[in-house]
């Protein structure tokens, strides 16, 4: 055993990033990184226990190059015997939706969200419980040092993090707890760059260069380019090591304090935060806290330090200050950070253009509802999915029917969450969470053919529509482009 793979094995086994059993795919680009991990797990794969296959994605961005690039991978996926799993994803087209700090279209954003929506699909199909990508410890320290040039936090300092889910943590299949979603882990960020090169050397192996990593207009490549090596020369080799260091440091603190008892001191209940109680916490435990509820409440908007502070100094204020957070839920709807008597407290206000909205989701299918900034995804699931409480949230599809409108509430309209005494008014429903102004007005419900709401947001299936065994209808509210 070559001693790379031996070393690779003790790192699977020390985080457990691999189970025997799994179904693991390694993604593969054709470069020399992803080339040696998957000969690396090759050579590993009978004392893992794992089922290997190759997925790639052609972004279409390099035209015959990048078809090159695919034929490359499906022939090497081939060569070991392997299931070859293909997504066809030009960003090209898309790119403008997703847009870098200047405004310009993000192509690399975008390609990333192409690719991790692959990723999620072979988990929903079936192929993968774990997708295995190439990054490495000089990835790590180019990340780091980008985010201590663009300003962040110990969070931010974490780095690129070993495992999180294909929705990265925050998404919806991730919220309802479903088991949908693979898991991606990256066992190579204790590897150099140039070790693993070295490694496909001896082997006799090719891998392919991506032209675009040349190119000096995109940031990282100049961090690779010119930074790097430059640290390297005037501080030596182990200054690059030191920075993936850093990341595994911060991310043991993010880890222990995000678990930390003070975090859950404050009164938080959904939109609103007790003031009194969070100005009394240490002023690190305040800014973490403002930042986990702003994620959690109001996930479109842009978090900055900037941003905390201000909104630490409306906790100090006056009651009916208030403060707009940016990035808005959509051209519509604006939301806002309003110190109340006793919290401060996330609230939407629509613009005076906002209309009632109404739209056809396909059961499955997907929706967009510009209004509110959300997309709505109804899938069909098995009712084992969900466990627990979140089996309350699954619908059977004889009474939902292929087809459901997604809407505002209107006056007069009723709902009967599963495990309540009585139906009520969809406007007590909201009056209980205590909701207002533009969030009241807009709030979504889901009406079936015969004109029953099926589903309201935060609350639980009607008892006569819920689904308990077999097969089920999930709907997800999600932001919109994720």
């Amino acid at each position: 055993m070559h001693t790379l793979a031996e070393r690779l094995l003790t790192t699977i086994g020390k985080r457990e990033l691999l189970r025997p059993g799994d179904r693991v795919a390694v993604a593969v680009s054709s470069g020399a990184d992803s080339v040696a991990l998957l000969f690396l797990l090759e050579e590993l794969r009978t004392e893992l226990g794992i089922i290997l296959s190759v997925a790639h994605v052609n972004h279409k961005l390099r035209g015959a190059e990048s078809d090159e690039d695919e034929r490359f991978t499906a022939d090497l996926a081939a060569r070991l015997g392997l299931e070859f799993e293909l997504a066809i994803a030009p960003v090209e087209a898309g790119a403008s939706s997703v847009e870098s700090a200047g405004g310009k279209p993000n192509l690399e954003a975008f390609a990333r969200k192409r690719r991790y929506e692959f990723f999620r699909s072979l988990g929903e199909q079936g192929c993968a419980q774990k997708i295995v990508t190439a990054h490495t410890l000089d990835d790590q320290a180019e990340t780091v040092l980008l985010r201590i040039f663009r300003g962040t936090g110990i969070r931010g300092l974490a780095g690129i993090h070993p495992r999180l889910s294909a929705n990265g943590g925050t998404g919806a299949l991730a919220r309802t707890g479903t088991n949908l979603s693979p898991e991606i882990v990256r066992p190579l960020l204790g590897f150099r760059r140039a070790e693993l090169r070295n490694y496909l050397r001896v082997r006799g192996e090719a891998w392919r260069e991506d032209s675009s990593n040349s190119d000096p207009s995109f940031t990282r490549n100049r961090m690779r380019q010119r930074l790097l090596p430059l640290i390297a020369e005037e501080f030596g080799d182990a200054a690059i090591e030191h920075m993936a260091e850093l990341a595994e440091i911060a991310r043991a603190e993010e880890e222990y304090c995000a678990g930390a008892e003070e975090l859950n001191s404050a009164e938080s209940s959904g939109t609103s935060l007790g003031a009194k109680k969070l100005l009394a916490l240490p002023l690190a435990i305040q800014r973490r806290l403002v930042r986990a509820w702003l994620e959690t409440n109001a996930p479109e908007a842009s978090i900055s330090f900037a941003l905390i502070e201000e909104i630490l100094q409306l906790a100090l204020g006056e009651a009916g200050q208030k403060i707009e957070l940016p990035g808005g839920v959509s051209p519509h709807v604006s939301r806002y950070v309003r110190r109340g008597r006793a919290e401060i407290v996330i609230e939407a206000a629509a613009s005076s253009s906002a209309e009632p909205y109404e739209y056809t989701l396909q059961v499955p299918g997907t929706v967009d509802v510009p209004e509110i900034g959300a997309r709505f995804v109804a899938r069909i699931v098995e009712s084992a999915a969900l466990a627990g409480g979140q089996s309350a949230a699954l619908l059977a599809p004889d009474e939902v029917g292929e087809k459901l409108t997604i809407r505002n509430w209107r006056p007069g309209d009723r709902y009967w969450p599963a495990h309540t005494a009585r139906e009520k008014k969809v406007k007590e429903l909201l009056a209980d969470l205590h909701a207002t102004g533009a969030k009241k007005k807009l709030w979504p419900v889901a009406v079936d053919a015969r004109g029953r709401i099926v589903w309201m947001r935060e609350f639980a299936a009607p008892e006569a529509a819920r689904a308990r065994t077999g097969k089920a209808v999930w709907i997800a509210e999600i932001s919109a482009g994720s």
